[in-house]
């Protein structure tokens, strides 16, 4: 790959290495395009990824396969209800001389040389492990050992599954909004697809399945510079500034817009909070990668409509008369703000 020259646009050597590496995971997890090109998106945007989907549909398979392509330090957590917030960042044990011994947990295992952190099942995890994991993820940072640790690598993947409600742990808002996306992950219907991965052998051994992919294909050290590249190489005109603020104003004042939803009569009441301008800075961000994998150097509107649910949908807080139908408002609310508000 070629030094990375600010400014430029195109950055067509590392746009390669982006398709070689959407190539590269696609070969091990069938019929997930869209989610792979989210996740890409994700990598370039430099934003953590919240997975979330039915057992079994290849969520694990997914995160493993994007942490085995880009390369770069990797650790990985399963959370646990008895996971403690310390057991992310040292273990204790007996040595063979029966005296007790400190060692760094996965978070300070690679040091500050940390690009991949994958949290699997984080709804097991407590509530304190959670507040923990939210420093990490906002400033890439840990106070362990009296000194300071920075991660300037670090990217968070999790995955929790939509099904199983025992034992678990919803995360907080203030969570919640540092994950860049929460994508929905589904079962392949292509009939095709599916024959595939009941039939073929090769789909049934997963670790056989990681160990054939191409590693580091991206350089995480180098990353960051290149996410610098893009968000000033990619440009918004004034007409598709104005679009991302109407949409916004839409999302947060549905009444005021016009919207109408189907079974709600106080569209006033729906919307508690949220769609923060930290979250419409990350739907920018993602957005102007996704031009970037577009060959364009410049925002249209469907970038905008190809990010905005899995950047938005989560960071939108309804009134809790309305959170047990969530899954059903919030996807029609965001198809509602794209048909009232006009595209440039």
């Amino acid at each position: 790959m070629n030094d990375i020259r600010r400014g430029d646009a195109m950055l067509t050597d590392w746009r390669g290495a982006a398709q070689r590496f959407e190539a590269a995971v696609a070969g091990a997890v069938l019929g997930q395009e869209p989610i792979i090109r989210l996740v890409t998106i994700a990598v370039f945007a430099r934003g953590h990824v919240l997975l979330e989907g039915d057992v079994g549909v290849g969520k694990t398979t997914l995160l493993r396969a994007v942490a085995r392509a880009m390369g770069g330090a990797y650790e990985r957590v399963e959370g646990t209800v008895d996971m403690m917030p310390t057991d992310l960042v040292y273990h204790t044990y007996l040595a063979e001389d029966g005296r007790p011994r400190v060692e760094p947990g996965p978070v300070l295992r690679s040091s500050e040389d940390l690009a991949i952190f994958f949290f699997n099942e984080i709804n097991r995890a407590r509530p304190q492990v959670h507040a923990l994991l939210l420093r990490l993820m906002a400033e890439r940072s840990l106070t362990a050992f009296n000194r300071e640790y920075r991660f300037p690598q670090l990217q968070v993947f999790a995955d929790r599954n939509r099904v199983e409600r025992e034992e678990t742990f919803e995360l907080p808002a203030a969570a919640r909004d540092r994950f860049l996306m929460e994508i929905g992950m589904e079962a392949p219907r292509d009939p095709a697809t599916r024959r595939t991965l009941a039939f073929d052998p090769r789909f049934h051994d997963t670790d056989g399945l990681i160990g054939g992919i191409p590693t580091a294909i991206l350089d995480p050290v180098r990353l960051g510079g290149i996410a610098s590249a893009i968000q000033h190489g990619v440009r918004a005109s004034e007409a598709i500034e104005a679009y991302v603020v109407a949409l916004w104003e839409a999302l947060v004042r549905p009444q005021t817009a016009g919207i109408r939803l189907p079974g709600i009569d106080d569209m006033a009441g729906l919307v508690q909070g949220g769609a923060s301008p930290r979250g419409v800075a990350a739907l920018v961000r993602a957005a102007r990668v996704r031009a970037w994998l577009e060959e364009r150097d410049w925002l249209v509107p469907e970038d905008i409509r190809a990010v905005f649910v899995p950047v938005m949908a989560h960071r939108i807080f309804l009134e809790p008369i309305h959170e047990l139908r969530r899954a059903e408002i919030v996807p029609a609310l965001c198809r509602s703000v794209f048909e009232t508000v006009p595209a440039p």
